[in-house]
């Protein structure tokens, strides 16, 4: 897990857009400012954010600069933009959304699963890509005569940092 202290979220910042800009490029699609300010958003927390904490830390900041208010469908239209394209994940058990941190490029390979672990104290979020759970997956479904099109695991339990501190007490 990583340590907060320690960790340098401007350059979660600058990988994701920078990871962003080569995906949007290669596909021939537009990665607008509201939707790069709705990334930064994301990219500078390891915690998932709802599209009203998105919505009101923008309007926050286009408060500050005098700015028209955002309403909430142009959140959504930027996350269903960055959702489809593999820049973003939906965190389905908490209604929420988090930069794409594993998978560089946004290629997650088709025979991987993506796995979530999700901090019940702190609410972070640690993503990992797993083929051999891919595979195993694909191997339960196909005896089922399932075709699994999103295969996402969330895992809740506790970081190392928040194990820490409750040893501590």
């Amino acid at each position: 897990m990583i340590e907060l202290s320690a960790h340098d979220h401007s350059f979660c910042i600058e990988r994701v857009l920078s990871d962003a800009k080569a995906i949007c490029a290669e596909k021939g699609v537009r990665l607008t400012d509201q939707r790069q300010s709705v990334l930064r958003i994301l990219a500078a927390s390891h915690v998932p954010a709802s599209a009203y904490d998105i919505l009101n830390q923008l309007n926050k900041e286009r408060k500050e600069k005098g700015e028209a208010m955002l309403a909430p469908v142009s959140i959504y239209r930027a996350l269903d933009f960055l959702l489809q394209h593999g820049i973003i994940h939906r965190i389905e058990s908490r209604n929420a959304y988090v930069a794409c941190n594993e998978s560089p490029n946004g290629h997650h390979s088709h025979d991987e699963a993506t796995i979530f672990l999700l901090c019940d104290q702190c609410g972070r979020a640690a993503e990992f890509q797993s083929k051999s759970l891919g595979g195993l997956i694909e191997t339960i479904a196909s005896k089922a005569r399932f075709s699994p099109n999103a295969p996402v695991m969330e895992i809740r339990g506790l970081c190392e940092e928040c194990q820490k501190l409750q040893n501590d007490a």
